[in-house]
């Protein structure tokens, strides 16, 4: 798995010269995507709008160019699928990522979630584990999660 981010960093997000791009922002790609695309399927049914909500973020986030965001989407399904769980893609993100991108992490997962009206169990439980995983702490957490609420037009809880 490690080689084929370290692939993707080298062939689409590895800083041109002269270009100053932090390593976090590469983790934060690869990583925010696998979890994005596993949020996705989280509650076992195929949403359109949970689909376009992924490919919506990654490219509003990371201003990806369409072959980009193709290949990250396709990478981070291949390392989805492999994955055992979510440590890899969590490790990546605490290494490389501060505070404020892990929580806005977590706020696109919830987007995620709710981009088809409703939030699932399973969708709650992932979320619950991912936040623990990154280390955000519960005000963050919660404040997050209300501030996809909002993007997503859905009354407070």
């Amino acid at each position: 798995m490690i080689a084929s981010i370290q692939k993707f960093f080298n062939q689409f997000i590895a800083p041109e010269a002269g270009q100053h791009t932090p390593a976090g922002e590469k983790a934060l790609q690869v990583a925010t995507a696998a979890l994005l695309l596993e949020m996705m399927r989280m509650d076992n049914r195929f949403a359109e709008e949970e689909r376009h909500s992924v490919e919506q973020t990654l490219q509003k986030q990371f201003a990806l160019d369409a072959g980009q965001l193709a290949e990250l989407i396709e990478l981070a399904k291949e390392e989805a699928s492999q994955a055992t769980g979510y440590h890899q893609f969590t490790s990546l993100i605490n290494q490389h990522c501060d505070l404020e991108q892990k929580v806005q992490i977590v706020e696109n997962l919830w987007h995620v979630a709710m981009a088809d009206g409703h939030i699932d169990a399973h969708e709650s439980h992932l979320m619950r584990k991912i936040g623990d995983l990154l280390h955000v702490g519960h005000a963050n957490y919660i404040a997050a999660k209300q501030r996809a609420r909002v993007r997503a037009g859905l009354p407070a809880d």
